[in-house]
């Protein structure tokens, strides 16, 4: 099934060229809207692990605490994009409608008219998504079109092997598309720092890889964490995949425990990555919420 995005919102976008990948501390109060590739490109936030319910008791009625429950602060760095990508868990701690409308809704919310969703597993642990499906009205896995990038939102709480019926729809997807450029996102991720790597999501790295995908991006895992390209056994690979792991919604924030072979950034802090998309590449910032003293930004050619 192929899913055409909503029509992006028109703003202006200050220009600043990126050539090399970089890492800083030190720069704090970046803007939303800097970073463009070029003018008219098309702007996208990404992050996961997102809204607590109202009965936390770090909720505080909206306002969170220092530590968790950040999805009032972390929805003020959407509101500039032109699409918004959800990578799982976007509402704690059983994605009931119910709580969709209460907090989510009202924070991150905001954005829901251009808004491309996939689940992750609170929205399966009350045994189904009926939640998630009924709040977003999207099918369980899916793809559209933003600019000269084609996207594909997979589901990684549905049966993902080598001859399952979703990986048999991701090659027929990619076959169909002539975007020069791929991007896919699912709710956990492969490769992790945190959560460590999960192997089971092989066959989507394999259907991607052989198309020549450029980004995956994910969840799951509360940190930030920017992977080099790479193949999909994890080995470093110039014309490979590079992964980001975007679990700084606001929900909460977990430890590194064994850092994995081609990461090369990582910080537990709040936040969202943003990406422009080019016609023939890529530019990325991660904005912490708070504008703590981390940033990492860069831009990269797409593999097509």
């Amino acid at each position: 099934m192929h899913e055409r995005p909503p029509s992006p919102s028109i703003r202006p976008v200050r220009v600043v060229l990126l050539t090399a990948s970089l890492v800083c501390a030190g720069l704090v109060g970046l803007s939303p809207v800097q970073g463009a590739a070029a003018a008219g490109d098309p702007v996208i936030v990404a992050a996961g692990d997102i809204a607590c319910p109202d009965n936390d008791p770090d909720y505080n009625g909206g306002r969170g605490t220092a530590t968790s429950c950040r999805q009032k602060y972390t929805s003020d760095l959407i509101l500039g994009a032109d699409q918004v990508l959800v990578l799982g868990d976007a509402q704690y701690s059983i994605g009931s409608l119910t709580q969709y409308r209460a907090v989510y809704d009202r924070t991150w919310g905001r954005k829901k008219s251009v808004t491309h969703p996939t689940p992750g597993d609170h929205d399966y642990q009350s045994g189904n998504p009926a939640g998630y499906l009924a709040y977003w009205g999207v099918p369980k896995y899916y793809s559209f079109d933003i600019g000269a990038w084609h996207w594909v939102s997979l589901n990684s709480e549905l049966a993902h092997g080598a001859t399952s019926a979703q990986v048999q729809w991701l090659q027929r997807d990619l076959a169909a598309t002539t975007q020069p450029c791929i991007g896919a996102f699912w709710g956990a991720p492969a490769f992790s720092s945190g959560k460590g790597d999960d192997r089971s999501f092989r066959p989507f790295w394999d259907v991607l890889y052989s198309r020549h995908a450029d980004l995956v991006l994910s969840g799951d895992s509360h940190q930030y964490e920017r992977f080099g390209k790479m193949a999909p056994d994890g080995t470093a690979a110039g014309g490979g995949i590079r992964e980001f792991v975007v679990g700084t919604g606001g929900r909460n924030l977990d430890d590194f425990t064994r850092i994995q072979p081609n990461s090369e950034a990582r910080a537990k802090v709040f936040g969202v990555l943003k990406l422009t998309l080019g016609a023939n590449g890529y530019s990325w910032q991660f904005l912490t919420e708070s504008g703590r003293a981390f940033s990492d930004l860069g831009s990269a050619a797409c593999n097509a």
